[in-house]
């Protein structure tokens, strides 16, 4: 064979060393903290919010189960849900709000008491569709039984009044007690009850 037939290849250079300079400490660390910052945001937020999350749900779970465990009428307000479902529109100036309801397959209940100005007691009579003049005198419209899981008494020598405001089903019928002794901060006790 002869050089013609064989074409010349220009040599290659040899390769270059692999070998980089050392890094300097300086750069090492910043790569190592930018590796731990990425770190800790990729696990510990998640994280976090997990923690916040399990804490709370175990807050509403014992929220949930000490309502359920009420016996009688406990004190605050009952929620804004309970209140929509049970068509309660209660003042906004209330005081001494008391609650308890009670659910089973053939009616739930929520019962009310709570203390309010003249005004207050007009407002929510007429939010109902009611108002002062359906107050009967001395007339009391929450039965026995509810009396009973309440533990209200309306006693003789109470300037009580009474009014049942009566609603198409499935909405909730309210049987309402008011204690008129002070005329100026009267007493409101309600039930209203929901069939399904």
């Amino acid at each position: 064979m002869t050089a013609a037939e064989h074409p010349v290849l220009p040599r290659q250079s040899p390769p270059p060393d692999d070998e980089r300079p050392p890094q300097d400490r300086r750069r090492m660390i910043r790569r190592r903290l930018i590796t731990a910052t990425i770190i800790v945001l990729l696990i510990g937020i998640p994280a976090g919010y997990l923690l916040i999350s399990a804490g709370q749900s175990r807050r509403a779970g014992q929220n949930k189960e000490a309502e359920a465990a009420a016996q009688g009428l406990r004190e605050g307000w009952p929620s804004r849900m309970q209140r929509r479902i049970f068509e309660l529109p209660m003042p906004g100036n209330s005081l001494d709000v008391q609650y308890y309801e009670t659910n089973n397959w053939k009616a739930s209940r929520l019962y009310v008491e709570f203390r309010t100005t003249s005004a207050g007691l007009d407002r929510f009579l007429s939010r109902l569709g009611s108002g002062r003049g359906d107050l009967r005198p001395g007339e009391v419209t929450i039965g026995a039984r509810d009396r009973q899981v309440s533990g209200w008494s309306f006693d003789p020598g109470t300037d009580w009044a009474g009014t049942t405001h009566t609603n198409k089903d499935p909405r909730p019928t309210q049987d309402i007690m008011v204690n008129m002794t002070d005329p100026m901060n009267p007493v409101v006790y309600v039930v209203s009850a929901a069939t399904p």
